[in-house]
C-alpha cells in the first residue's frame, strides 16, 4: 500500500473506551474509521506500558475533516471535570 493510501492516526487513547467513542463519532459523520491496538492488551485486559494504547485511524482523504470534528469535542470519560481544567488521558494525534 502506498503512503498516499495508508490510514493516518487522528486520535490516541489509553484504553479502548474513548477510542470506541471517537470511532463511533467519526462514523456517524460518514467518516470510515478503524482502531489499531496491540492484541495482547485487549486479550489480557492490560493497559500499562503501552499495551492499552489505542489509535483511531482514518483514510488520508478524511484526515482534515476528522481532525476538525474531534477538535470540536473530545470525549470526557472521567469524573466529568475534563472540561474544567483537568488533563484527559487522551490525545489528538
Amino acid at each position: 500500500m502506498s503512503d498516499s493510501h495508508r490510514p493516518v492516526v487522528v486520535y490516541v487513547s489509553q484504553g479502548p473506551l474513548a477510542a470506541e467513542v471517537v470511532r463511533s463519532k467519526l462514523e456517524s459523520e460518514g467518516i470510515p474509521a478503524m482502531l489499531r491496538y496491540p492484541s495482547v492488551g485487549r486479550v489480557l485486559g492490560l493497559t500499562v506500558d503501552g499495551l492499552g494504547r489505542v489509535e483511531v485511524l482514518v483514510p488520508p482523504v478524511y484526515e482534515d475533516v476528522a481532525r476538525e470534528i474531534l477538535a470540536e469535542e473530545v470525549p470526557s470519560l472521567g469524573d466529568g471535570t475534563a472540561g474544567a481544567g483537568a488533563t484527559p488521558s487522551v490525545e489528538l494525534a
